[in-house]
């Protein structure tokens, strides 16, 4: 169950991915680089897999909730930070 849950993880990182990599074939307002996606990769998996882990370990539905939610602001503030540097960080590049 739990390589099956890992694929299914990993399923949807490579799809997401795809998304800006099909983007960048008909468009030039898409310009990612290798380490883009890479970084992208990372976050997106280590997410995934962090939810994956509340999940699985944490019993109550309201703790899972809590932490989930915590999971996915933090993945959406790094998100914002490293594409456009909402706090300023030297890691978006200002």
């Amino acid at each position: 169950m739990k390589n099956q849950r890992l694929n299914i993880i990993i399923s949807i990182v490579v799809f997401l991915l795809l998304i800006p990599f099909l983007a960048m074939q008909f468009t030039d307002e898409v310009n990612w680089s290798l380490f883009d996606f890479a970084v992208m990769g990372i976050l997106l998996l280590s997410t995934g897999t962090l939810l994956d882990l509340v999940l699985r370990k944490v019993k109550t539905f309201q703790k899972r909730l809590l932490l989930g939610f915590v999971v996915l602001l933090a993945f959406f503030l790094i998100w914002a930070e490293l594409a456009v540097g909402i706090f300023g960080s030297p890691f978006a590049g200002s």
